[in-house]
């Protein structure tokens, strides 16, 4: 179902949906934001006695306020203005399959009033209607926020919280499955080179360093994003850190810098300076701030394959 991983973590993970696709439990599963929370819910819902029922997926922060009820809930025909003909909404849609409601979190306290009725009652009110239709559905809701945290703030209702929450899964970050990097970094990196009919990618030991030492605060999301965008841009098949957007490149100089002395990065930064001019010791002097017996006093004292540029 897109879930990858063979790390603990995930293990943790694939157990928890094993547990709970047979039953009709409500399930709230937690994670930062793209962890793979709807991949879970996915999992869930295609492992279960519904699989060949509807998987209905609705972003609760994406859709304005105002729209929200007439989505989730239906409307009938001249309910308001631009409502020419009755149309069902996602429960209706989700009938005796599951409705993912991600970001529940990002709901109106009126709103959650109405999602309480429908988990108590197991009916919806179309926007417009008079009377209510039952609806057989499994809630699966999904949060990046600590709904806890927001219980005791009121500005979500406990009682909802009680209702959503059944059961947990708590979806790990990438940085607390680092074992599964790399087998990531491989599935997205193939994935990405088919589309682009390019040939398989390799990473150097020093590129696959950096995608680890990362912090990836956008989680296999942005894992994913990052990929796509150095096969996109590949020029050859082997892959390098300076083929590497600038934040991982960054990642291995903050892991790497402290540990070196001053005169090494200093030797590097002549070396590259250097370079960049095509050996010219008099222009790398101007871009270094000191004048040419300087640099050539340095060069000296600086490692024996420096003195080729003497």
């Amino acid at each position: 179902y897109g879930l990858l991983g063979q790390s603990g973590a995930m293990r943790k993970v694939y157990d928890a949906i094993a547990k709970v696709a047979p039953s009709n439990a409500n399930v709230l599963i937690t994670g930062e934001s793209g962890t793979g929370k709807e991949l879970v819910a996915r999992a869930i819902h295609y492992s279960s006695k519904r699989s060949s029922a509807p998987f209905v997926p609705v972003n609760c922060g994406g859709i304005p306020e105002g729209l929200l009820e007439s989505e989730l809930f239906g409307y009938v025909k001249g309910a308001f203005t631009g409502a020419v003909e009755t149309r069902a909404g996602f429960f209706q849609t989700a009938d005796g399959g599951t409705i993912f409601l991600d970001e529940i979190s990002e709901t109106s306290l009126a709103m959650q009033v109405k999602l309480l009725r429908v988990l108590q009652d197991k009916e919806v009110c179309m926007v417009g209607a008079n009377r209510s239709r039952p609806v057989e559905v499994r809630i699966l809701a999904a949060t990046n926020k600590d709904l806890l945290s927001l219980v005791k703030k009121g500005t979500f209702r406990e009682d909802l919280y009680f209702r959503l929450n059944v059961i947990t899964i708590a979806v790990p970050p990438l940085r607390e499955r680092n074992s599964d990097i790399l087998l990531l970094v491989n599935h997205f990196a193939k994935k990405f080179a088919k589309e682009s009919d390019k040939p398989a990618l390799r990473f150097s030991d020093k590129a696959l360093e950096a995608l680890k030492n990362y912090n990836w605060p956008g989680n296999v999301r942005e894992l994913e994003n990052i990929i796509q965008r150095i096969v996109v841009m590949s020029e050859g098949e082997l892959i390098d850190v300076p083929d590497m957007p600038s934040l991982l490149r960054f990642s291995v100089m903050t892991e790497t810098g402290f540990k070196r002395t001053l005169a090494e990065v200093e030797t590097e930064h002549i070396s590259n300076v250097l370079a960049s001019v095509g050996g010219n010791k008099t222009r790398a002097a101007e871009i270094l701030g000191i004048d040419r017996k300087t640099l050539r006093e340095k060069l000296k004292h600086q490692k024996p394959n420096m003195e080729e540029l003497l």
